[in-house]
């Protein structure tokens, strides 16, 4: 019987996570291979924001450039895939491709993601990561002083008005069916001149993505630049609870400050372990996971 190829460690999903973890990897001269389906979340924003020495950079281009200098460390090798089932235990886990490939790896890395689940409003999809936007820190610059909504309800929308608020003081709240939010956070709302419309939203008007109007099923029309949305989600991936990861009640997996999920020898980085939705928390988790998967490997 042919021998699968061993490697030090897996990594399932090449994006920002994935990509700093091997390259912490490949510097301490570890057996890697990194296997991605190509189709990160942020394919379609026009630009990333917020990383030093990329700030404005489009996302393929520093994607391009992360795999070129990766791939440079001889001990990396990048696989174009889709992962279709992950079994075994710490020090032997076996990970197959829907290609039919099989790999042997002592540790797995989960930088997977996680999947936003738009709403049924129609051009809703087209517009998100362009004028559909869920964080300022990340493009809240670029629409500073623009007329600005909200796609949420709750008791959170306050604390996040008063955020959007440090770029903006054009502010209106779509909670899109029946009002939730508490009453004395309304009447704050209020008097800070936050219009709350619970009309519900039939489509937006845009133009490649760029927002101009939010239309209601009544046919009103509320005319706008920017719509931040805070979504619902669900791992983009169901591997790491097929092996038993436990998630945490945001939906997020389970890891320790090591990056280390609940199932030895499996680590979490990116999105899918995370709230910090940004190039630069990606990274950071990643290249973190990277080094503490290579002392795991030591203390071994």
């Amino acid at each position: 019987m042919q021998r699968n190829e061993q490697f030090d460690a897996i990594i399932i999903g090449g994006s920002y996570a994935g990509m700093a973890a091997a390259m912490s990897l490949g510097r301490a001269i570890r057996k890697v291979l990194v296997i991605d389906g190509g189709e990160p979340c942020n394919q379609q924003t026009p630009h990333s924001h917020n990383f030093l020495t990329q700030d404005g950079s489009t996302p393929a281009y520093i994607t391009t450039i992360a795999k070129q200098q990766v791939l440079a460390y001889p001990t990396v090798r990048f696989l174009i895939g889709n992962v279709c089932s992950v079994w075994g235990n710490d020090g032997h886990f076996l990970v197959e491709t829907t290609n039919g490939e099989c790999f042997e790896a002592k540790k797995l890395l989960f930088a997977t993601g996680i999947r936003d689940l738009m709403p049924m409003i129609k051009g809703f999809t087209d517009c998100w990561g362009i004028s559909v936007i869920h964080c300022p820190y990340c493009h809240g610059y670029e629409y500073r002083g623009e007329n600005t909504g909200l796609l949420m309800n709750g008791d959170m929308v306050l604390e996040k008005v008063k955020l959007i608020s440090q770029w903006t003081k054009r502010v209106t709240v779509f909670t899109n069916g029946l009002v939730e939010i508490p009453s004395e956070h309304v009447e704050i709302l209020t008097n800070l001149g936050v219009q709350i419309w619970d009309n519900v939203i039939d489509y937006l008007i845009h133009d490649k993505g760029y927002i101009s109007k939010v239309v209601f099923t009544d046919g009103q029309e509320i005319p706008l630049t920017t719509l931040y949305a805070a979504l619902p989600f669900e791992q983009k991936s169901e591997l790491p609870q097929n092996l038993g990861c436990s998630l945490r009640d945001s939906g997020h997996l389970q890891v320790d400050q090591f990056q280390q999920t609940t199932v030895s020898g499996v680590f979490a980085a990116g999105d899918n372990a995370t709230f910090m939705r940004s190039v630069a928390s990606a990274v950071h988790a990643g290249t973190s996971a990277g080094a503490f998967i290579n002392h795991a490997l030591l203390s071994e």
